[in-house]
């Protein structure tokens, strides 16, 4: 039996990081709700979505586009997208590299409570050299889950300019460094049926 002690992502120091909650989509499969507000095991999604990354960030932001006061009671900056038709989630994480206090910022989706609590810690192990890290599964990209420098902001706002609003074409053309992490913990409360 190994009896190694493991140290907790929550001892170590916060990366340089600035972690960005996506919480502005529509939320059309939700029937049109606020999904940060949605409840999943008796606790909103946007708790859910701080508590992934509030131990191993500098700094939290929220990319909201509704109740914007309810997120900013919960005591973080308050960022939404420049237009308000709901443009994708490109939109958030272009507001959220230009408002970044870090040179690095990390995203992840409001609505998957699933994700592994030291899952910037990987994303960090990963990049190497590269500006961009993109997480997938054996299934497919999980692209809004990624972590970017922010000198790539020039390239993104570029590709938006251009009407690009799909992330896995933002992203084909870059040296980027992939995450593998498992089908099971990116599930994503997209619909009430996904809640269960």
């Amino acid at each position: 039996m190994d009896h190694r002690q493991t140290v907790s992502s929550s001892a170590l120091p916060p990366l340089p990081i600035t972690g960005l909650i996506l919480a502005g989509g529509a939320g059309r499969r939700m029937g049109g709700v606020d999904k940060g507000w949605v409840l999943w095991r008796n606790a909103p999604l946007i708790t859910h979505a701080i508590q992934i990354l509030q131990a191993d960030t500098a700094e939290i932001l929220i990319s909201a586009n509704r109740q914007l006061e309810d997120y900013r009671a919960l005591g973080y900056p308050v960022i939404s997208d420049s237009c308000a038709t709901f443009e994708g989630p490109l939109m958030g994480l272009s507001a959220g590299l230009a408002a970044a206090g870090q040179d690095w910022v990390a995203s992840i989706p409001v609505d998957s409570p699933l994700l592994p609590h030291d899952l910037l810690r990987q994303m960090w192990q990963v990049k190497m050299d590269k500006d961009l890290v993109v997480v997938r599964s054996n299934q497919r990209w999980h692209a809004v889950l990624v972590l970017c420098h922010r000198r790539l902001l020039p390239h993104l706002q570029a590709y938006l300019d251009q009407g690009g609003r799909r992330v896995q074409d933002w992203f084909r053309d870059l040296d980027y460094a992939t995450l593998h992490l498992d089908e099971a913990v990116l599930h994503n409360c997209n619909a009430p049926e996904d809640l269960s």
